[in-house]
C-alpha cells in the first residue's frame, strides 16, 4: 500500500539525494547545500511504501507572469520515482495531491520544466514556452542595425546587485509573460549563484547594469556565456549586446536560453555572425484553476468562445465554459454547443500566447466547431512579445 504524505522538513536534505538517483547524478556531484535550497522552501510531497520512499515531489510557491497580471504559482521540481516502483500510479498520485493543494492555497496554475516532456501532458501541462540557444562570433567588432542607447554602463557586486537589477526584472514581467518573480534568496542562488553546475570553469557571475537593463555574465578561455539579458528598450539591449560582443580577450558569446523572439539575430548587420544552435521546450503549464485563470490574464480582443475542456484529472475544470474575453472577463459553466473542444493540457499550452490554437486545429489536437473560432480565440491571446522563462527550479 503506497502513502502519500509530507515530507518534513528535517528531511529536505535527503529528496536531493532521491533525485540524485532518479537523474543518474554522480555522487560526488550532489551537494546538499548548493542544491537543495529550493526544496528547503517548498511544499514536500513523498509517497512511501511502508516506511521507505519511493517517490516525491516538491511545489515551490512562486508568482508567474501571465498577460496583465501576476498568478500565484505552484513551482513543481524535484519529481521523481524509484524505478522499482514505477508504473503503478504513484507519479498520478503526487500530481493530484500537489493539485488539490494548489487549489486549497489559491494558486490557479502550476509550471515545471520537463526532463521527459511526453509524460507531462497527461497530467494536464501543456508545453507554454520555448527557447532558443545563440552563439555569437565577435572575433572582430560587431556592427548592429539599432542604434544602443549610449547611456553609461556600470558593474556592480554581487552584493549589490538585487536592489539594482530587480526593478528592471520585475519592469520586464509586465510586457513579456512567463517569467517568475525572484526574491532576493532566488537571485543569489540561482542566477547570481557563485557556481555554475552548467558551466563548469566559467568565473563567477559578473552583472553589467545600463539605465534601462542589466546582463548577468561569466567567462572562460576566450567565451562569454550570458546567464540573464534584460532590456526595456531595443537601444538598451543594443547596448548590452554591444558591451558583451567588445570584452577583451574573447571571441563568442554564447546565450543558452533567450525568448524565441529575441532581437539579437536581427539587431546584427551581418546574419551569419548569430547561430541558433538550440531550439527546446521550457515551461510545462497546468491550469489548476480554470476559471480562475482565464479570469485573471488580459486578452487582446473583446470575443466570446463556448470551450468544452476536457480534463480527466480535475473534474471542477472538465465540461464547457463560456468565455468572455475584453477588459471584464467571464469564465462561467455553459451548456451551449461548444465552439471549440481541447484537452486541459493544449489549453494550457495557449494560455499565454506562445503556442497557436490554429496550429492545433491543424494537427488534429483541437476540434474546431464553429468555422474561425480557433483564429478568433488566437487573435484574444495574443501577447506583443512571446512568453518566456530564464529560471531553472
Amino acid at each position: 500500500m503506497i502513502e502519500i504524505r509530507d515530507v518534513p522538513e528535517a528531511d529536505a536534505g535527503l529528496m536531493v539525494d532521491f533525485a540524485g538517483m532518479v537523474f543518474h547524478v554522480p555522487v560526488e556531484e550532489i551537494d546538499r547545500e548548493r542544491d537543495g535550497w529550493p526544496v528547503a522552501r517548498a511544499e514536500r510531497i513523498g509517497a512511501f511504501d511502508g516506511e521507505t520512499k519511493v517517490g516525491q515531489l516538491a511545489a515551490l510557491p512562486m508568482r508567474l507572469a501571465v498577460p496583465g497580471a501576476l498568478l500565484d504559482c505552484s513551482a513543481v521540481t524535484f519529481v521523481g520515482v524509484l524505478p522499482t516502483h514505477r508504473r503503478r500510479g504513484i507519479l498520478t498520485s503526487m500530481m493530484d495531491r500537489m493539485a488539490a493543494d494548489a487549489i486549497a492555497a489559491g494558486r490557479p496554475v502550476a509550471a515545471l520544466w520537463a526532463s521527459q516532456g511526453a509524460i507531462y501532458g497527461r497530467y494536464g501541462f501543456g508545453l507554454a514556452t520555448r527557447a532558443i540557444g545563440l552563439e555569437v562570433d565577435t572575433s572582430r567588432p560587431l556592427e548592429l542595425r539599432t542604434v544602443p542607447d549610449d547611456r553609461p554602463l556600470r558593474l556592480v557586486d554581487v552584493a549589490s546587485a538585487f536592489d539594482v537589477v530587480d526593478p528592471i526584472h520585475r519592469r520586464s514581467l509586465t510586457v513579456r509573460p512567463g517569467g517568475l518573480v525572484r526574491d532576493p534568496e532566488w537571485w543569489a542562488r540561482g542566477i547570481l549563484r557563485p557556481v555554475d553546475r552548467d558551466a563548469p570553469g566559467y568565473t563567477a557571475p559578473r552583472i553589467v547594469v545600463h539605465p534601462a537593463g542589466y546582463a548577468v555574465y561569466r567567462v572562460l578561455k576566450g567565451t562569454v556565456r550570458v546567464v540573464d539579458l534584460v532590456a526595456d528598450t531595443p537601444g538598451a539591449e543594443a547596448a548590452l549586446w554591444g558591451f558583451l560582443a567588445s570584452i577583451d580577450l574573447t571571441s563568442r558569446v554564447e546565450a543558452p536560453n533567450r525568448p524565441v523572439d529575441d532581437l539579437l539575430p536581427h539587431m546584427v548587420v551581418d546574419p551569419d555572425r548569430v547561430a541558433v544552435k538550440s531550439d527546446y521546450g521550457a515551461l510545462w503549464l497546468r491550469l489548476v484553476d480554470l476559471p480562475a485563470a482565464l479570469r485573471a490574464r488580459s486578452w487582446a480582443a473583446e470575443d466570446s468562445f463556448v470551450l468544452e475542456v476536457d480534463d480527466p484529472r480535475i473534474p471542477a475544470n472538465a465540461g464547457r465554459w463560456l468565455l468572455k474575453t475584453g477588459a471584464a472577463p467571464v469564465c462561467d459553466p455553459a451548456s451551449g454547443p461548444p465552439d471549440l473542444s481541447l484537452s486541459a493540457a493544449d489549453l494550457a499550452a495557449v494560455y499565454l500566447g506562445g503556442q497557436s490554437p490554429v496550429t492545433l486545429v491543424r494537427i488534429g489536437a483541437v476540434a474546431e466547431h464553429t468555422p474561425g473560432a480557433a483564429a478568433r480565440l488566437e487573435a484574444a491571446l495574443a501577447v506583443p512579445l512571446a512568453p518566456y522563462l530564464n529560471d531553472d527550479f
